[in-house]
């Protein structure tokens, strides 16, 4: 019986998953939606089920108990969240769960000694080190997760809204919220008992793009991320770490925002999270609980 490995990467926002055969010849890759296990144990693996059907599709693989499934998970941190989450029925010969965070850093160093800061929807900073976890950060919107792009899209609605009340400026980024909720106040208010990280996320690149042109408020959140990234750098070669991978949507974008002490500990990843999956696939990689 041939055996596939497949690698899923599933953070707030998006699903990835990508299979492979022994020699790690991918044969199969698709994207869903959100598969941040803290937001529903159901859906996410709902949206996960359909991310390996369709790259199964296009693998031509229709026995699914030959997939060995490494899934690199948001909240997977959290124990109630994983141990709900593993314990859900699956047609897959075995299932190995950890971190986001985790996948990447497997990803980015190749399962070998390094660290990784990610900043997406959320963020978390990973140090892995002869086998040992060290994490910063990475305990969840709202309370956590800054640097990353929910954190950046709660910040805006709040400035925006003081700008509305003629507490700060007014800029073009406060009048783009404002325009797209019909400049209701209510309306703003309503969306937020319900918004998902993703939701406040889908402003970020409105964040890039008035930053570029020197809107006050773009400039002051973007400023603001970037220092958030930062911390977590820091606090990572504080730790030992002395190369260290920025990754995801944020943080690829933010660079040039950090100070030159941080840019010099960085070093491009060697691949990304669905590779670092891959490997977990090969593995035992469930490590609950995660160390901090």
């Amino acid at each position: 019986m041939r055996k596939y490995f497949c690698g899923v990467d599933g953070g707030g926002t998006s699903c990835r998953a990508r299979i492979v055969d022994k020699s790690g010849q991918i044969l199969g890759e698709a994207t869903t939606g959100s598969a941040n296990i803290l937001l529903g144990v159901e859906l996410a693996m709902e949206n996960i089920q359909q991310a390996i059907s369709k790259a199964a599709e296009q693998a031509g693989i229709s026995d699914l108990s030959n997939l060995s499934v490494g899934m690199a998970l948001a909240a997977a941190e959290q124990k109630d969240a994983w141990l709900a989450f593993m314990a859900l029925p699956h047609p897959y010969q075995h299932v190995t769960l950890n971190t986001d965070g985790y996948g990447a850093c497997m990803g980015a160093f190749n399962g070998e000694n390094g660290a990784i800061v990610i900043a997406g929807t959320g963020s978390v900073g990973i140090y892995l080190e002869n086998g040992n976890q060290h994490v910063v950060g990475g305990r969840e919107f709202p309370i956590s997760d800054q640097g990353g792009g929910a954190v950046m899209g709660l910040r805006l609605i709040q400035q925006t809204l003081l700008a509305h009340d003629d507490l700060r400026t007014t800029t073009a980024l406060s009048e783009y919220v404002l325009a797209h909720f019909d400049h209701n106040l209510d309306a703003i208010v309503s969306w937020s008992k319900t918004a998902k990280p993703r939701d406040y996320g889908q402003f970020s690149p409105k964040v890039f793009e008035l930053a570029v042109q020197r809107d006050e408020l773009a400039m002051e959140l973007l400023q603001g991320s970037a220092d958030d990234v930062e911390r977590l750098i820091l606090g990572l070669n504080r730790k030992g770490a002395t190369q260290i991978a920025l990754m995801g949507s944020i943080g690829e974008r933010i660079v040039s925002w950090l100070s030159p002490a941080a840019q010099a500990l960085l070093v491009q990843p060697k691949a990304d999270a669905m590779a670092g999956a891959i490997l977990m696939a090969h593995g035992d990689h469930n490590l609950y609980p995660f160390p901090r």
